[in-house]
C-alpha cells in the first residue's frame, strides 16, 4: 500500500474595515491564524501613501502594505505548513524582528487583515484559496470598537486616532464594496463562523479522499 503527503492546505482570507472584530472571529475559528497586519511597510518606506490633504501616513491604503511577501507566507503555509513572518509594532511603525509560524498539519488556515481581499485573486490563480470573507458591523459599531481597541494598545496619537476613525467612519460602506467587488463575501460574525466550520469540514474530507 502506498502512502501519500497530505494534500496541501488552503486559506481563507478574512478582510472588513478596520474594527470590525476580524481578530476575534479567527479566534473563535479555532483555526491557525496568519496576521496579515504584520506585513505593513516601515515608516520610513519611501513608497508610503498619504492621506490626501494632509501629512498623515495613510495606513488604510493597499499601498501601505505588502502584499507579495504576504502572498509567498501563505503560499508557503499551504506547501510546507510553516513559513517566517515578520514581527511588526503598530506603534512604532516598524518591524521589530521575525518568528516561525506552523499550521501543525492544519488542512485549513485563516489569512485576516483589512488588506486581505487585496490577494483573492492572486490566491484564486495560484490554487490556494478556499473561501474570502468580509466582515461587516456598521461604520458607528466599528468607529466605537476601533477606537477603543486602538487607544487602548496605544497603536498611534489620539488625534491620529480620532481623524483616521472620523475618516474611515465616513468610508466604510465604500471599503466594504470593494472588497465585495474584489472577490470577497459579505457577512456578519455567524456567518462568518459557518462558513469557516463548512470550509475545514469540506477541506478536511478532500484530504482524507486524497
Amino acid at each position: 500500500m502506498s502512502i501519500h503527503p497530505p494534500s496541501p492546505a488552503r486559506v481563507v482570507l478574512l478582510c472588513g474595515p478596520s474594527g470590525s472584530g476580524k481578530s476575534l472571529v479567527a479566534a473563535r475559528s479555532g483555526l491557525p491564524v496568519l496576521r496579515l497586519d504584520d506585513f505593513y511597510k516601515e515608516a520610513d518606506d519611501p513608497t508610503l501613501p498619504l492621506v490626501r490633504g494632509s501629512s498623515d501616513i495613510d495606513w488604510d491604503h493597499p499601498d501601505s502594505w505588502d502584499a507579495d511577501v504576504a502572498v509567498e507566507a501563505i503560499v508557503r503555509l499551504c506547501a510546507t505548513g510553516s513559513t517566517p513572518v515578520p514581527v511588526y509594532d503598530i506603534a512604532l511603525s516598524a518591524r521589530t524582528g521575525e518568528e516561525p509560524l506552523d499550521i501543525d498539519g492544519a488542512p485549513l488556515f485563516i489569512a485576516e487583515g483589512i488588506f486581505a481581499a487585496e490577494i483573492v485573486e492572486r490566491c484564486r490563480e495560484l490554487g490556494v484559496l478556499a473561501d474570502a470573507l468580509c466582515l461587516t458591523r456598521g461604520p458607528v459599531t466599528t468607529f466605537r470598537r476601533r477606537f477603543l481597541r486602538d487607544l487602548k494598545e496605544g497603536r498611534k496619537s489620539v488625534s491620529f486616532l480620532l481623524r483616521r476613525g472620523w475618516r474611515l467612519m465616513r468610508a466604510e460602506r465604500s471599503i466594504v464594496s470593494r472588497q465585495i467587488s474584489l472577490g470577497a463575501h459579505a457577512c456578519d460574525r455567524d456567518e462568518a463562523l459557518g462558513r469557516l466550520t463548512t470550509a475545514a469540514h469540506r477541506q478536511a474530507g478532500q484530504r482524507t479522499a486524497a
